[in-house]
């Protein structure tokens, strides 16, 4: 009796443990597109970026709940030994200690996303984006841990969904990559066209442009316009005594 139980329970964790190993990999893969597209900052009308945020977070949330139970359900399960510390300590494991080894690196680095994302407000935004950097490891350590040790791995509904990630990850970041050269190549074109732009002078048409006394000092003398000769040249005094000196 007691066997039976214990054969169904471990039947039971088995699948439980395989469905939800495959559903944790569909959700992290969508994780990752949403990831990269609202890193693009790009919006529309039907999908502002707001939403495709909260949908990144949300998604990832759940691709958590399911990792879990796959993690707990794979420590449980009493066909295999994987045993606590290997869901935390890579390649601690004596089942298959490589795929199952890359299973634990990927657990540990969602999880280091998951606490700095949950600590964003307490840590500075230059740490929180190193390490969400890691996000983009965890994808392909968790795709090569479900192909090398998963039961379904040979079959092909199950190379067909890995591929079917797969393309999705890549397209994703072939748009992002060709997005951000645009916007490169957009902000170089509204650079050159403002340096091409001259500045609009604030002097009055007809009147000098003023200049600042030291540029004045500094002017050759031989540029400075010559004094008019004529009587609007002479003193006030000279004039007076040509005056008195031509009366008869």
């Amino acid at each position: 009796m007691l066997a039976a139980v214990s054969s169904s329970t471990s039947t039971t964790l088995w699948y439980t443990m395989r469905a939800t190993g495959v559903v944790a990999l569909v959700l992290l893969s969508g994780t990752m597109v949403l990831g990269i597209l609202t890193a693009g900052r790009t919006s529309s009308r039907a999908w502002p970026a707001f939403a495709r945020a909260d949908l990144h977070k949300r998604v990832s949330l759940l691709a958590m709940v399911f990792l879990a139970f796959h993690v707990l359900t794979a420590v449980l399960d009493t066909y295999v030994s994987v045993g606590w510390a290997s869901a935390v300590v890579p390649f601690a494991s004596t089942y298959r200690p490589l795929w199952t080894g890359l299973g634990t690196v990927g657990v540990d680095l969602i999880l280091a996303v998951a606490v700095t994302s949950a600590l964003r407000q307490r840590i500075s935004a230059r740490t929180w984006r190193g390490v969400h950097w890691l996000a983009y490891g965890s994808w392909p350590v968790a795709m090569a841990h479900s192909l090398g040790t998963g039961t379904d791995a040979s079959t092909l509904w199950m190379d067909g969904l890995a591929a079917v990630c797969t393309l999705a990850v890549i397209g994703a970041l072939a748009w992002r990559l060709t997005d951000h050269r645009r916007d490169r190549a957009r902000a170089l074109e509204v650079g050159a066209v403002t340096r091409a732009v001259p500045l609009r002078s604030s002097a009055r048409p007809g009147r000098p442009i003023p200049t600042s006394p030291a540029a004045s000092a500094a002017e050759p003398r031989s540029s400075r316009p010559a004094p008019v000769s004529g009587p609007t040249s002479r003193p006030p005094g000279a004039t007076v005594r040509l005056l008195e000196k031509d009366r008869p």
